[in-house]
């Protein structure tokens, strides 16, 4: 639940969902498939609880990078079927350095030290190492030919953000002196200090993920759910219905 909201000592109104809505914000996954797998399992569980509360499904990015098993984290989010849910599919900075790979190979190196390595491996493309491994050129166009469709399109198809009730959803924050229809794609794929340690109020409460952090934090701006599932073994889903906030994890 919200602990009680205040600011200057004094309690002001708690961020709501539109009536008989129920949903469920997915903190950053990193190619563990596994822990996916059961906590959308608990998800439905959670879900068949409230028939009457429409489900929605929001996943806040990372998908890929770091775990061993990307590829089945994005044919599980995209197979992902929940009767009666809307279901938001967002942009982390994680999949903006693999399409940027993917669109010239001379990323290749920025991205491969940020967890994209792990990321070929789940596509069958080994980098270097021996007769096996490839160039970075030659893992260019392997990841290519091994990328289906579907994921291509899933990648390129990925919204920034997503407004619901009084929240705002996004990978990893906002520039708190902009409105929130300003805010630019890098500020919203990468920021951490700027957002993170501002106290002011914002336009609306911002649900994130890109900074980890043990257990989820909810302070009056702001709800952080990644929980650094690759490293941890927690991966972490906040569940909003009205006026109401709590947590299910792995």
């Amino acid at each position: 639940m919200f602990s009680n909201l205040k600011k200057n000592g004094k309690a002001h109104k708690r961020p709501a969902l539109p009536e008989r809505v129920r949903a469920y914000a997915i903190g950053d996954i990193h190619g563990r498939a596994d822990l996916l797998e059961k906590l959308l399992g608990l998800i439905k569980a959670d879900a068949r609880e409230n028939p009457q509360a429409k489900p929605q499904v929001i996943f806040l990015g990372d998908y890929v990078d770091r775990g061993i098993d990307s590829k089945a984290v994005i044919d599980l989010v995209l197979d992902f079927d929940l009767p009666g849910a809307a279901k938001t599919c967002l942009k982390g900075n994680h999949e903006a350095m693999m399409l940027d790979f993917l669109g010239n190979p001379n990323a290749g190196p920025f991205w491969f030290d940020n967890g994209g390595l792990a990321t070929l491996l789940s596509y069958g493309v080994k980098l270097g190492g021996g007769t096996a491994g490839k160039s970075v050129a030659e893992a260019h166009a392997a990841l290519l030919e091994a990328l289906p469709q579907r994921h291509k399109e899933f990648l390129k198809g990925l919204a920034l953000n997503y407004t619901l009730g009084d929240y705002f959803f996004v990978h990893a924050g906002v520039d708190p002196e902009k409105p929130l229809a300003k805010q630019t794609e890098q500020t919203m794929l990468w920021i951490r200090d700027e957002f993170l340690e501002n106290e002011k109020p914002l336009e609306k409460t911002v649900v994130h993920g890109h900074s980890v952090v043990w257990d989820p934090v909810v302070t009056d701006n702001h709800i952080s759910v990644d929980t650094g599932a690759y490293a941890t073994g927690k991966l972490t889903s906040a569940v909003f219905e009205g006026q109401e906030l709590r947590f299910i994890s792995t």
